[in-house]
């Protein structure tokens, strides 16, 4: 008798659903398969089941092996319904297997076993049929919106071009294109509504920006042939760093691969960064630009995404931030604080029980305007509020994403804090967050805004505040 290990035994026995019969009784089962397919060229070398046999005993053998085969793929080349007796249909998986029937040389089932596989079975189908339908109400349900949201946006778009833009100026304040406005604009009206809303009181042209584009071209070529970036006084401007600018591009919304070498737009970015590089030199290329010109590129035309980038960077927070004006940076940080406190109290407290002070995770999100932080079609209609009411929605946006997520950061710590807010997770949603930003009250003390953040001084010497800012040699990590 073929010796089958106990671990062996006891896993054909729950494999098959039978009831706990001896060992003797499965190694003889397991024999009779095992002799039934065994090929009939291949002999065993050795052992007490083998005798020694003849040439016509082998013979013999061979032909009742054959006719015993054949008997076999006779047996499984029956159609289904002679094959599976309890069965209508062929299973198409694993889990109709529990209704078949023991292969003959298997002690059968009992009418109470077969029974309650019966009903393990339907509990299966019915339990697989209530998922499939969850699932297609939900599909069904995302669908309605989409198309809902689709219908919207066409509605919307008519009113922008036919109403709103022909009449830009005297229609951009009024409650209606207000309301339009928060909705989120049409994606093929959303870079000339940015462009209009952000200006040009730089003056900037196209042909000014050809000028600058070409010198930025030198630069490169003569970075090519000597491999280092000189200015005309000779010193090296560490701030335009070429390769810099090299290495963000590449580091700039991977998942598109538009943006990459090799991608469409990766000349095109460059060409913008460059080019403001030479326009602004005492500002110079600071990392997380190329997340903001990668984004107007995305709506504008090249020479338009230049003016619109260099008007936008000219903006006194963005200005305060690039340029790492220490002093400014923590006025915006203590008027961030004020407002904190005001609309979430609890989080604000859970924050200063960890010193967990707002340059941590607001660097990151103003230096990239939620670009890197957010999903990119939640942080364009970021961009769409922002456009419309200033620098005042980029913290307000960030006070509705510490309202979506409160309850999660009241369970962190320091360090999980930290990690959470610098990536947020990419199934934020759109409209909870703006929800939570519509609940969100700029007002303290009858004070808006700009009123608090203009009489504030700069705190530096308070203690709750992270002393590192005030001396911090600053670089932005993608």
């Amino acid at each position: 008798m073929r010796f089958i290990p106990a671990s062996a035994r006891l896993d054909l026995s729950h494999a098959c659903h039978l009831p706990p019969y001896s060992h003797v009784q499965l190694s003889q089962a397991c024999d009779s398969v095992h002799s039934t397919f065994r090929p009939h060229n291949t002999l065993p070398s050795s052992g007490p089941q083998w005798p020694h046999t003849s040439e016509p005993d082998l013979l013999v053998f061979s032909q009742e092996y054959e006719a015993r085969a054949s008997k076999s793929d006779q047996s499984l080349s029956l159609p289904a319904q002679g094959r599976r007796k309890n069965l209508e249909f062929e299973p198409l998986s694993t889990t109709a297997l529990i209704l078949e029937d023991r292969p003959a040389n298997l002690p059968a089932k009992s009418e109470e076993e077969a029974q309650r596989h019966r009903q393990e079975y339907d509990e299966m189908v019915a339990e697989a049929k209530k998922r499939e339908l969850k699932e297609a109400q939900k599909k069904k349900k995302q669908m309605k919106e989409r198309f809902k949201q689709e219908e919207s946006i066409v509605n919307a778009m008519v009113v922008w071009n036919n109403e709103i833009l022909p009449n830009w100026e005297s229609m951009r304040g009024t409650r209606r294109v207000r309301d339009l406005w928060w909705q989120g604009l049409p994606p093929n009206v959303r870079g000339k509504v940015w462009s209009l809303a952000i200006g040009n009181e730089l003056n900037i042209t196209s042909d000014l920006y050809e000028i600058f584009l070409s010198r930025a071209k030198e630069r490169w070529k003569s970075f090519r042939e000597t491999g280092s970036e000189m200015e005309s006084d000779g010193t090296a401007d560490r701030e335009s760093s070429l390769d810099l600018i090299k290495l963000d591009i590449s580091r700039t919304f991977p998942p598109l691969f538009i943006f990459q070498k090799g991608g469409p737009y990766h000349d095109l970015l460059h060409s913008v960064l460059g080019a403001y590089t030479c326009y602004r030199p005492d500002v110079g290329y600071v990392q997380g630009m190329s997340f903001i010109a990668a984004v107007l590129i995305l709506n504008l035309e090249e020479a338009d995404a230049f003016i619109a980038f260099a008007n936008l960077l000219n903006k006194p927070c963005q200005m305060a931030f690039f340029r790492v004006d220490h002093e400014l940076m923590l006025k915006y940080f203590a008027a961030f604080e004020v407002f904190f406190e005001e609309n979430l109290p609890r989080l604000f407290n859970h924050f200063k029980s960890y010193n967990l002070t707002p340059d941590l995770y607001l660097i990151d999100w103003i230096f990239t305007l939620y670009t890197k932080s957010l999903p990119l079609d939640v942080a364009c209609r970021v961009w769409d509020v922002f456009c419309r009411d200033g620098e005042e929605f980029l913290f307000r946006t960030g006070l509705g994403i510490l309202r979506l997520y409160e309850d999660v950061l009241l369970q962190m710590d320091f360090i999980h804090i930290a990690q959470f807010l610098t990536r947020l997770p990419e199934d934020t949603p759109s409209e909870r967050l703006f929800s939570c930003i519509a609940n969100t009250q700029m007002i303290s003390s009858n004070r808006k805004w700009t009123q608090v953040s203009s009489c504030l001084s700069c705190y530096s010497d308070q203690p709750e505040i992270n002393p590192s800012l005030k001396h911090f040699n600053f670089k932005f990590e993608i």
